[in-house]
């Protein structure tokens, strides 16, 4: 099931109804710059396993380079975000317990190739991006990009 959502190709490759509840993992493709919000999960802990290129990540003040190979953990309750820093990168996310497949579904546009998204690609407004987050117990503290 590929979808694109904010900015990346997302592959369902794991949901959580297939997992009952259990577990969700999204393989992400993205290009260089694009990222997520700064968030914080209230349900789910946050696992990436970096498969190629170089992602940069910051979980609760702390920002850790991230290369093909890294596995970086986001544990509920931390506030997180995440860009990729090379041309390309592609990475695997892990959500535990199962269901935040259900969040990019609502937030997403079926994707027509496994490719990231081409420029004009709907994006949601930020405030349906708010009110979704909020329904799968997800805070949108800011923007996608580093913290300083």
């Amino acid at each position: 099931e590929g979808l694109w959502f904010i900015g990346v190709h997302a592959c369902v490759k794991a949901s959580g109804a297939a997992t009952d509840g259990r577990v969700t993992i999204i393989e992400h493709t993205a290009q260089q710059g694009v990222g997520s919000p700064l968030h914080v999960h209230s349900r789910e802990d946050e696992c990436f396993y970096v498969l190629e290129g170089d992602l940069t990540f910051w979980v609760g003040g702390r920002t850790i380079a991230g290369p093909a190979g890294s596995f970086v953990y986001g544990p509920r309750g931390i506030p997180h975000t995440f860009v990729m820093a090379s041309e390309q990168a592609r990475f695997l996310l892990v959500a535990e317990p199962g269901g935040f497949d259900g969040f990019v579904r609502a937030l997403s546009v079926p994707a027509t190739a496994a490719t990231p998204p081409p420029p004009g690609t709907p994006v949601p407004e930020p405030e349906r991006m708010m009110a979704v987050a909020a329904e799968y117990g997800i805070d949108i503290l800011g923007p996608p990009g580093i913290p300083a």
